[in-house]
């Protein structure tokens, strides 16, 4: 058997930064194993700009994006392969993968970064009531056929789900003739960011819909023919009488992602409620030298955001390897009133310089206070006008307001400023 100092399965934007900060780390025995033919992940696909902006102070496309971490990568000298199928993954760190050129390996890691990104929900997810017939597709494989290979996935569009992926191919799909009918949101507020819903919706004078789902798919000829619409009330029921019909040949899908965290399940590494590993604050799931980041931990809004996620799990990870991880204590942090979630759900060094939390609200809301409370006692407290759940909050704790915490337990919520 093989062995390796750091492997990190996946090569998207997350794990390659990943990989770079270890080594600049001083790891230097690293292999990144990526399943598809080429680093980069999703970004491959995703011609638009509108990436950068954090990272690089421009704005690039995904694959010029993209290009800037392949080339660290390459001149770093750090190993990786495509085409590689993870196959296994054990509690001891064994991991095996397959490709064409090397066969059936298996390796023995000193740690490992999961950056395995997520995957779409279909329509059997929302069971959408109706004829089961073709022209029922998710935004993200329209995306992949058209950007990568060529095909439009249809003439006439409804969408239905008001995601980041779904704003930007109503964009696209107009663009390249197709005629996109509207844009339909069950929630009723967006989940896309308010500069997608302004490029790809607004300018091209793309009705969006809140409040609304598809009651209907009739599709009698073996394609979709016509999707029906109807109003939903607060719990989510659809409301009689309120039907919209629009004659379409297909129905997009953006309507949610989900950390993709199959081989953490194998390990049993504990879960949260984003569906992703529940982490400390060196990124570390609850397996020993087995670390996550990027959109198997939490689906991002920002890909820079990934990209910085990413370098904070491979430094983790180089601490881990070379025994530098100081942990003094243990502090859980729970989402409190009008949070989702906060990662990471564990303070294992109440000694860090700083360290970062990161959280979605439930409901858009304004004028309030994020505060940070241990039994009570408020450690820290920030001023927020506005907060969507379509964009993730990241808020810094110091040293010293760590140095407040006395008891095992902080909680983040949301208070009304009077």
């Amino acid at each position: 058997m093989l062995n390796k100092d750091l492997v990190i399965i996946g090569g998207g934007s997350a794990g390659m930064a990943a990989a770079i900060e270890a080594k600049k780390n001083g790891v230097d025995d690293i292999l990144i194993l990526e399943k598809d033919s080429v680093l980069g992940g999703i970004l491959n696909q995703c011609i638009h700009n509108g990436f950068g902006l954090t990272e690089f102070k421009e704005e690039l496309t995904g694959p010029e994006y993209l290009q800037r971490f392949v080339k660290q990568v390459e001149e770093l000298g750090i190993e990786y392969r495509c085409d590689a199928l993870v196959l296994d993954v054990t509690k001891d760190k064994v991991v095996t993968y397959s490709n064409a050129e090397d066969g059936v390996v298996s390796l023995q890691a000193k740690a490992i970064v999961f950056a395995t990104g997520c995957y779409e929900r279909g329509a059997g997810a929302i069971q959408i009531p109706g004829d089961r017939c073709a022209g029922i597709i998710t935004a993200g494989t329209a995306q992949k056929y058209l950007n990568i290979h060529g095909f439009l996935a249809g003439k006439r569009i409804v969408i239905l789900g008001s995601g980041d992926i779904g704003l930007i191919m109503a964009r696209r799909m107009t663009l390249e003739g197709a005629k996109v009918l509207c844009v339909s949101e069950i929630m009723p507020y967006s989940n896309g960011l308010n500069r997608n819903i302004a490029q790809c919706l607004t300018d091209y004078d793309i009705p969006l819909y809140l409040s609304r789902s598809v009651s209907k798919v009739v599709g009698k000829h073996g394609r979709v023919e016509k999707v029906i619409l109807s109003a939903v009330d607060d719990k989510m029921k659809f409301i009689p009488g309120t039907e919209m019909e629009f004659e379409c040949d297909t129905l997009l899908l953006s309507i949610g992602l989900i950390p993709y965290v199959s081989l953490l399940d194998k390990i049993k590494a504990e879960m949260s409620s984003t569906r992703g590993a529940k982490v400390n604050d060196y990124f570390e799931t609850s397996i020993p030298g087995v670390f996550a980041c990027g959109n198997c931990l939490h689906v991002h809004d920002v890909v820079d955001f990934v990209t910085d996620e990413g370098r904070d799990a491979g430094k983790g990870a180089a601490k881990y390897i070379k025994g530098l991880v100081e942990k003094n204590t243990t502090i859980l942090v729970k989402p409190g009133d009008g949070i989702s979630y906060v990662i990471p759900q564990t303070i294992t060094n109440k000694n860090a310089d700083s360290i970062t939390f990161k959280f979605r609200v439930r409901r858009p809301i304004q004028n309030v206070f994020v505060t940070f409370e241990d039994n009570g006692n408020e450690i820290a407290k920030f001023v927020r006008p506005v907060l969507i759940p379509s964009e993730m909050v990241m808020l810094k704790l110091n040293q010293a307001q760590l140095a407040k915490i006395e008891s095992g337990e902080i909680t983040v919520s949301i208070k009304e400023r009077k």
